[in-house]
């Protein structure tokens, strides 16, 4: 399953490397970990990461842990760290026992700061922050700190009264002693801890300092047999730093990290920030609206773990990044979706169509097809009678060149899988709209072909059994954004949202049976359906039931984006 499922690229080459003889990792179980921020929702551009963790793992035979990065405690919530594990769990990745937070390891990290003090290598720093940045240097002149050689002795003791809490934030930092001449400003004398009077989700106020996730995340990864780190290209300056505290603290693994470039993708943003503003703002319903970026939000959408995983294995891992049209992510949706969706006939815009010639009281049932893609699905039956529902845009009294649908005295066109029909007129209301389309049919002309063999040419129409259909509520959604770089510089990304990303239609009719399917249940994806020259749709997991029916457009059955 997982040589299926994760093809050959640089990171695996580096490992196969490492597990050769006399290679890093000869005889050790291949080792990642991915560490969430539990300060929002997954979003599709976290899919990367996550997929490459665990499915670097799987495709050795290794493990994964799932490890809350919680060592900056504002804006951290349990509501964040249940929703990481359900979107996890969904795209179908699993971490066993070994779930982890950063806090876990705070008593040890503050050790090793300790020990970092007092073998010379750290120092308590009382630079404020804006001298710390008017005294960083430049590429032609080192950093300084005029505490960089105090005492171990005071420093060790400012540190520890640090941690009870005798000084207010800002006044000290911990800071490392590498060079503060280097040529990468990471190791010009980094920060290490610094003072917070904040609640911890899950420490309470135990802790007033706190490590800095430079400092923490290598010991964390040690500390929990990791193999090899992977992360996002951001951490390739950073990873000398990552080597020096492995290398430096009495630690019982030397973990490895390795970066890759992050997920772009148009026509969005994935910056956690900008997405908590669009949901703290009311521009969307929440995270889990289908607009949204976030796994919760596709899900709800229609979007399927084999769907966005295809995704990101066809993406490819590089060490550049770069830019992915949000179409390539339809495309992957409707691959799968074309295998695997149920055949369903709906109409959006619906208006009323008589057979004249059909017997009032009348009925019967004709075949439709479930999925021609999957013979397996079979077929099934579905009402018929003299009164039906057909598309607005089926019938044009006038109609545009090259029409080939209904038009009063014109061309047959074919009722899927009934009969062919010609148009004999309409009916209209008081202000002149359309509210019926009169016909007469063929009777020998039973699933749409004629009994006599004559070519048709009008196109094939789908339809719903007036009597029998059920009304339901469709969403249709774009893209929440106009511009394929809301979030590029100089740009407000509010100022580019998409006033249209969302149409509501009610008072669409549905066949009947899809009132008696089973409710989609949060944190599950529903049963998708093909609305028949429509495109694929979900009833939604939050506000649909059986008496309301409320139905997400996930994809159209062509590429929506070109268009634009």
């Amino acid at each position: 399953m997982a040589e299926e499922t994760m093809s050959t690229n640089f990171i695996h080459s580096i490992i196969e490397e490492e597990l050769q003889p006399g290679g890093r990792c000869e005889g050790k179980q291949v080792h990642t970990r991915f560490p969430p921020e539990p300060n929002g929702y997954l979003h599709i551009g976290h899919c990367k990461a996550l997929t490459i963790d665990f499915g670097t793992a799987e495709k050795y035979q290794g493990i994964c842990n799932l490890r809350m990065d919680d060592t900056n405690p504002a804006k951290e919530d349990t509501e964040y760290v249940e929703a990481i594990q359900e979107d996890i769990h969904w795209l179908g990745f699993d971490w066993a026992d070994r779930f982890y937070y950063g806090s876990d390891y705070f008593e040890k990290t503050y050790q090793l700061a300790l020990d970092l003090i007092r073998k010379g290598l750290a120092y308590v720093c009382e630079l404020t922050p804006e001298e710390f940045r008017a005294y960083r240097g430049d590429t032609n002149t080192p950093a300084k700190s005029p505490w960089r050689d105090r005492p171990m002795e005071e420093s060790l003791d400012l540190f520890q009264r640090m941690r009870q809490g005798e000084f207010p934030e800002g006044k000290y930092t911990l800071r490392a002693k590498i060079d503060l001449a280097s040529g990468n400003f990471n190791m010009r004398d980094p920060a290490l801890y610094r003072i917070r009077y904040i609640e911890h989700h899950r420490q309470g106020t135990k802790w007033c300092i706190f490590p800095m996730y430079d400092f923490a995340h290598p010991i964390q990864d040690a500390l929990e047999g990791i193999t090899h780190s992977l992360c996002s290209l951001e951490y390739e300056n950073h990873r000398p730093l990552y080597d020096w505290v492995v290398e430096h603290c009495d630690l019982p693994s030397k973990p490895r990290q390795i970066e890759f470039a992050r997920l772009g993708i148009n026509y969005t943003v994935l910056s956690k920030r900008k997405l908590r503003a669009l949901v703290e703002e009311g521009r969307v319903a929440g995270w889990d609206d289908p607009r949204m970026p976030t796994l919760c939000g596709l899900r709800r959408r229609g979007y399927t773990p084999k769907s966005i995983r295809n995704f990101c294995e066809r993406i490819g891992v590089s060490k550049v990044d770069s830019t992915v049209d949000w179409a390539f992510l339809e495309s992957c949706l409707r691959e799968d979706l074309n295998e695997t969706a149920q055949r369903v006939m709906a109409v959006l815009r619906p208006v009323k169509l008589t057979i004249t010639n059909y017997p009032e009281g009348q009925s019967e049932t004709v075949t439709v097809e479930n999925n021609p893609v999957d013979p397996a699905a079979g077929e099934r039956e579905v009402p018929f009678s003299r009164h039906l529902y057909i598309e607005a845009d089926d019938f044009m009294e006038t109609p545009i060149p090259k029409y080939k649908r209904l038009v009063p005295g014109g061309q047959e066109c074919r009722l899927k899988g009934a009969y062919l029909i010609r148009c004999t007129g309409c009916v209209k209301d008081e202000n002149g709209q359309v509210v019926e389309v009169l016909c007469e049919y063929d009777p020998d002309s039973r699933g749409g072909n004629p009994a006599d063999g004559r070519k048709v040419k009008g196109a094939t129409i789908h339809w719903v059994e007036a009597d029998t259909a059920a009304d339901a509520e469709v969403r249709l959604y774009d893209s929440l954004f106009t511009d394929p770089a809301p979030d590029g510089p100089e740009k407000n990304f509010l100022d580019c949202l998409n006033p249209d990303s969302l149409q509501i239609l009610t008072g669409c009719k549905v066949e009947k049976g899809l009132a008696e399917a089973a409710m989609p249940q949060p944190g599950k994806t529903a049963t998708a359906y093909q609305f028949m020259r429509q495109g694929y749709f979900c009833l939604d997991n939050q506000d649909a039931s059986p008496d309301h029916l409320v139905f997400n457009r996930s994809v159209s059955l062509k590429d929506s984006f070109k268009k634009k």
